[in-house]
């Protein structure tokens, strides 16, 4: 099968849409078809480019004003040469927005069948920014996503959102995890006492530090005894947050084998953004056999078994992440436990599981297009 990846982000982009790309892309070569990413091309001197299992054509972008590390894609005649080229037979569109919409646009021209796949919130986006714009984040959302042929929801609560916002055609697509990776036994004691030289409890959260994330809802945290909360990654929240949470360790954005290290090392992972669609850094953190706070709204629904894998608390309530972290820091039975059950719960839940359901996708549409061209 000949599929192009129409995606908003792509490594070395740092984030769930890029990280949910490049693992489309392998698993479709690992299973003998024949891939094409189009992607906005990254700012200068970005760094190399991890392995990419297929060829990237690149888009001309600039840079969000106000938010830097995101990339926009200008009007090209790349997009569409791409698809021609490639002979495309399905155009995978990876939480379209701006790009996406001109890869849907290209793709109704040339007769392709397109998949949506939804990955975020922009009306979440919309009202932490702009404190308004919903209405049209959604009708953006609608518009763009009832041209494609399917859309993938990433979890219950995104499929059922979609759903009462009147995007047809919805389907439930989870994200896998790397469970070879992201595993317990690399837990380090040697970074553990550099994180916490006198003994602390580790708490973490990692992921992009932007005002929809929440992270200065751990500032109560910070102020627990014996507890040293360690932050991963980047983003424009960064010096904000290095006042609000005192005391708190900051190690910059880390990837690969470096951040499964850090997972494995933590003894409680607190993942505080109420707009999360999946929440992909949740699963790493139970495949490192960790028990998981987040908030009870989004992703984490369908990953934290509430009591039995972590906790769930109401979204943006910074006095239940601190009584959730509290309880657990003096119950180490509990944490233990939570965290086998964790890494239990996600052990089947690997990317090639997860990309069979994906071609499975593929195929449906194709046989439904077919239905259609032969009536």
């Amino acid at each position: 099968m000949r599929v192009v990846i129409v995606t908003e982000s792509f490594p070395p982009d740092v984030n769930g849409v890029a990280h949910c790309a490049l693992q489309t892309a392998q698993h479709l070569v690992d299973r003998g078809h024949h891939p094409l990413v189009v992607a906005p091309a990254p700012p200068p001197g970005s760094g190399p480019n991890p392995h990419v299992p297929c060829r990237v054509v690149r888009i001309p972008s600039l840079p969000l004003p106000g938010y830097p590390q995101v990339r926009v894609a200008l009007p090209s005649r790349r997009l569409a040469a791409a698809l021609a080229e490639h002979r495309a037979e399905v155009v995978h569109l990876a939480s379209p927005f701006v790009l996406g919409v001109r890869g849907m646009a290209a793709a109704a021209r040339l007769g392709i069948p397109a998949v949506a796949v939804y990955q975020t919130d922009l009306a979440g986006y919309a009202r932490t920014y702009m404190g308004a714009g919903e209405t049209a984040a959604w009708r953006r959302i609608r518009s763009v996503h009832a041209a494609a042929a399917r859309t993938l929801a990433p979890s219950s609560a995104a499929r059922d959102d979609l759903e009462a916002h009147g995007v047809p055609r919805v389907r439930l697509w989870p994200r896998g995890v790397d469970t070879v990776r992201f595993r317990p036994e690399h837990r380090d004691e040697v970074l553990r006492r550099g994180l916490a030289p006198n003994g602390e409890l580790i708490v973490g959260y990692v992921g992009r530090l932007a005002p929809e994330k929440h992270v200065e809802l751990l500032a109560g945290v910070c102020a627990l005894t014996g507890v040293r909360v360690v932050v991963v990654g980047d983003g424009p929240s960064r010096d904000h947050l290095a006042q609000a949470l005192p005391g708190a360790v900051f190690l910059g954005r880390r990837t690969g084998d470096d951040l499964a290290r850090i997972f494995a090392s933590l003894d409680l992972f607190v993942h505080t953004g109420p707009f999360e669609t999946f929440c992909q850094t949740v699963q790493e953190a139970m495949a490192s056999g960790v028990p998981v706070i987040a908030p009870a709204a989004g992703g984490p629904l369908d990953l934290v078994a509430d009591g039995r894998t972590g906790l769930l608390v109401p979204p943006c309530d910074a006095g239940a992440v601190q009584e959730a972290v509290g309880s657990l820091v003096t119950d180490p039975a509990r944490r233990t436990a939570f965290g086998a059950t964790a890494r239990r719960m996600v052990e089947d839940r690997t990317w090639a599981s997860v990309g069979d359901q994906l071609i499975d996708h593929y195929n449906d549409v194709l046989a439904e297009r077919k239905t259609v061209v032969a009536a």
